[in-house]
This record gives C-alpha cells, structure tokens and sequence, in this order.
C-alpha cells in the first residue's frame, strides 16, 4: 500500500554546519581530504527519510546568504558572518575552510541518492522553503535549526517544522501549540514576533528594550505590528513607555517585516518525481563515491533508507 504523501524540506546549511561540528574531522577520505560533513549529513538524511517517511524530498539551498535586498534595508543583517565583500554578491560567509571544501561533495552525495537541490537567486534557502511549504499540496515536515522557520507552521496545512536545535537524537516537533506555549503568539505572528525582538545571530537589533513578553502581550492584544504600531501611534492600549520605544523603532519597523518574513512566491515548484528506490546502477555509483570518499557505512544507511529496487 502506498504511503500518503509527504514534502520533507530540508535546510540544507543548517544540517551540514550541524554535521561538520557533530561528527570528528579525524575521519578523511583516503586522500586526507575532511569528510566529517558530508558524512554527518547522510546520516542525517538517513535518520530524517527513515523516522517521517516522506514521499518528496528537497534540499534547499542558500544560491545567496546574505541577499543584498536584505542588506539594502538593514544594513547589519548578518554582517557580522562576512569575511569579504563582492561588489557584484554574494559577500563571502565565514565558513570554516573543512566545511567549504566538502560542500561540492554534500552536492554530489545528494545527487546520487535522487534527492534535487533547489536554491533561487538573490535568496536563502528560507526563501525556497516559505515557498515550497505554501505551494504544497501535501503535508510538509521543515527541518532545521533556525526558529525564524516557525513562522510557516500550519496545522490545517500539516506544515510542521522539525527542530534540531536539540540535537538529532532529540528533534523536536514544533506545531501551532508548540509555538504558542514558547512563546505566546501564534504561529502567523511569529514574523512579527521575531521582528519586534530581534536577533543578534542575525544582526537585526530589534525594538530596543521591548523582549519575548513585551513583544508577545503586544501582539496578543492588538492582533499584528500593523495593529501595534496604529495604537502607538494612537496613544492607546500599552503604556508611555512601550509606547515610546515603539515609535521610537519607527524606521527599523518601516523594514525589518521585509527582512524577517520569508519569501512565499518565488518561481519554484515542489518536484513532481518523488524520492524513488535505487535502481542498480544509481546504487552502483552511490557505492563508487562512497568508495572514493570513504563515506562509508553514512552511504549504506542513506541508500538504506531511499530503499533499492532489482531493477
């Protein structure tokens, strides 16, 4: 009996940063090159595709980290991770240079197992996830470490995120009740939320001296930062002095929205194919890379897990 259909959409940066600093460098390929990545992220697919069973699989992709339409608009976004500016974009991010040299083989292990990567230009791989997850007609499990995904959680729509902030022995589920008991606020003003309390990880800086449960009791009474901002610019409903840094915020709120919502409609589509079983010869090549790169039993289990077929 066929499974129901399921979208599994992985944030794909956030999982091999997650392997390169989970799993030893001390295991190389036979030419000493580091492998610790790519081989923390089969494991990682591995474990993903086995305990949801998803019948779609995408990896997104950063095309463009730090994109400079972000930039334009808070000049701070994620200025800290720059370690060269490109005139033309995308600056250089500060990525250890084991982890930068794996990344063209996390592609070509992702390849082989039938699994599309899919990243916009001028976008993050949050972009093509706000995306797939609101064009899909199926349920979809979002997989990653970073809370700003929250945002797209939809019980009705079955989008759900999966947090590894934990760790992957201890993901965590995050539906609408999830985020509401962290943080007060549903899902749908989560954006909103993170806007008002900014995120020094991200090098947005918030509105100064309103946190989580100002931000949260806020939203709660007066619905969204449209609303909030309209009662402090009205005098009502919160006291002079949130009042005060409201409006005081009044330039940084004019654009953060932008920044901290992800994009939902940009020109990509959830692949018809499914994630198929290996046929021999697909399982023949996953072997030949893993032979070469030594990725070992994390290639076994990923094939594993895809599932093979005679032929």
């Amino acid at each position: 009996m066929p499974r129901p259909e399921k979208l599994l959409l992985l944030d794909t940066a956030s999982l091999y940063f997650r392997a390169f600093y989970g799993v030893p460098d001390k295991v190389t390929a036979p030419d000493g090159s580091p492998i610790n990545a790519a081989r923390g992220l089969l494991d990682i697919v591995a474990k993903l595709v086995t305990l949801y069973e998803p019948t779609h699989v995408v990896a997104c992709w950063d095309d463009d980290w730090r994109p400079q339409w972000r930039v334009d608009l808070i000049p701070s976004y994620k200025a800290h991770r720059v370690v060269e500016v490109v005139p033309a974009g995308p600056d250089v991010e500060e990525v250890p240079d084991p982890l930068e040299a794996q990344i063209p083989l996390i592609r070509q292990t992702l390849g082989v197992l039938g699994i599309p990567i899919i990243g916009v230009a001028e976008h993050e791989a949050d972009d093509v996830i706000g995306t797939l997850a609101t064009v899909a007609t199926m349920p979809v499990d979002i997989v990653t470490g970073d809370r700003d995904l929250f945002q797209l959680v939809d019980d009705e729509r079955g989008v759900r995120v999966v947090y590894t902030a934990k760790g992957m022995s201890n993901l965590e589920i995050v539906t609408d009740a999830v985020v509401v008991a962290k943080y007060g606020v549903l899902p749908s003003q989560y954006a909103d939320f993170a806007t008002m309390r900014g995120d020094a990880s991200d090098g947005l800086p918030g509105v100064a001296g309103v946190g989580e449960k100002t931000a949260a009791t806020l939203l709660k009474e007066h619905g969204d930062l449209a609303g909030i901002r309209a009662a402090a610019e009205a005098g009502e409903g919160m006291s002079a002095g949130v009042r005060a840094k409201i409006l005081a915020s009044t330039v940084y709120l004019d654009v953060a929205p932008t920044v901290v919502e992800v994009a939902k409609s940009l020109d990509v589509t959830v692949p018809a194919e499914p994630l198929l079983p290996l046929g021999p010869e697909r399982v023949d090549a996953a072997l030949a890379l893993a032979e070469k790169w030594n990725l070992g039993g994390s290639m076994a289990r990923a094939i594993a897990a895809v599932g093979t077929t005679a032929d």
